[in-house]
């Protein structure tokens, strides 16, 4: 039995979107998770599983998060070692910058070609640095009024979800340490 970290993208935006903490346990429980945990409303979720297949793990999910919410709930899952990563990745990515640090958390490994134009979209205020299947955003000081965000980043690399750097860091803490 392996665990893996979950993060729901688009959950608890708005009206039609809403999926509370304990529904994505039973949910994802019924499908056959173990020790299922949920941190913060955001959507994110750990758990034990003898799939071996993020893939496999990741549609497993969704179909669950759909079968019980009525509309779609794209998932990325990451292993431990791989959340371990994207957290230590934060410090050497930040490189003394002292604005926003959000992470995108990416569903597929990005081409070199890919990572090459997400990394030119950023300007001398927003520079985004890619690791792996995470893309660090560092930013100004009003998430709000930034242009390189979540959206830019699908524009270029597909499914992916946000978390700021302290949920990254506080997940890595909790369901990651080894």
């Amino acid at each position: 039995m392996a665990t893996y970290i979950g993060f729901l993208r688009a959950i608890n935006l708005g009206a039609t979107r809403k999926f509370p903490k304990d529904a994505i346990v039973a949910a994802a429980e019924g499908a056959g998770f173990r020790d299922v945990e949920t941190y913060i409303n955001t959507g994110n979720i750990r758990f034990d599983t003898t799939m071996r297949s993020r893939a496999r793990i990741e549609a497993a999910l969704e179909a669950a998060f759909a079968a019980d919410r009525g509309f779609d709930v794209p998932t990325i899952v990451l292993s431990q070692q791989e959340l371990r990563d994207v957290a230590a990745d934060a410090e050497r990515f930040a490189d003394g910058h002292d604005g926003r640090h959000y992470v995108s958390l990416l569903k597929e490994e990005p081409t070199a070609e890919q990572i090459a134009a997400v990394e030119a979209a950023g300007s001398a205020g927003e520079v985004a640095r890619v690791g792996g299947r995470a893309v660090h955003l560092l930013l100004g000081a009003n998430y709000h009024e930034a242009k390189l965000t979540n959206a830019a980043i699908e524009k270029h690399l597909g499914v992916a979800t946000n978390r700021n750097l302290t949920v990254i860091e506080e997940l890595a803490r909790r369901w990651a340490a080894g």
